[in-house]
């Protein structure tokens, strides 16, 4: 079955592109759009989104491979995205990174067992004046983000906070 946006997501696809002066300026909310749709940005949906905007697939392509927050591949209930630019990797990005595998038992670029946490490493996220940080997207759309987190306790905090939401959570699409 070919994809297609639901109604709901018919309707915010045609919201967005009346915003915009041309399909090109509406690509990166339309891809927003798409992953919240779908679950992830597939080459399938990439092409999806490449024929309803009149674009050619390669220029969907190497503007979903260049952004961080296109995923993919399938994440989970809670994909953290954890900072390792050079001021978060000195207030202990890569450690919190560690920890968290560690936790999930999963390494970076993975999904836990249970689908709930997925991990990505990921250049600056605008944290610099409070690092180590991380960046959580919800499989219901919704961001968060945990800054100053130097020390278990913090870490901890965080921890409790995204489990806490994700027992509230249904697991994103896997599938197109």
């Amino acid at each position: 079955m070919a994809l297609q946006f639901t109604p709901e997501g018919e309707q915010k696809f045609q919201e967005i592109t009346s915003r915009y002066p041309n399909t090109l300026a509406a690509l990166q909310p339309v891809l927003l759009l798409a992953q919240s749709e779908f679950g992830w940005v597939s080459v399938e949906v990439m092409d999806y989104v490449a024929e309803r905007l009149d674009l050619h697939p390669t220029k969907v392509l190497t503007t979903a491979t260049f952004y961080s927050m296109y995923n993919k591949q399938p994440v989970g209930k809670c994909h953290v995205q954890v900072c390792t630019t050079l001021s978060c990797a000195f207030r202990g990005g890569y450690d919190l990174l560690d920890n968290l595998e560690k936790r999930w038992d999963i390494t970076t670029g993975e999904t836990n067992k249970d689908g709930t946490f997925s991990i990505a490493e990921v250049e600056c996220l605008a944290s610099c004046g409070t690092p180590a940080m991380l960046q959580v997207t919800y499989a219901d759309g919704e961001m968060e983000y945990f800054e100053n987190l130097n020390d278990q306790a913090a870490i901890d905090e965080a921890v409790a906070k995204m489990e806490a939401r994700a027992q509230t959570l249904k697991r994103p699409k896997d599938m197109h």
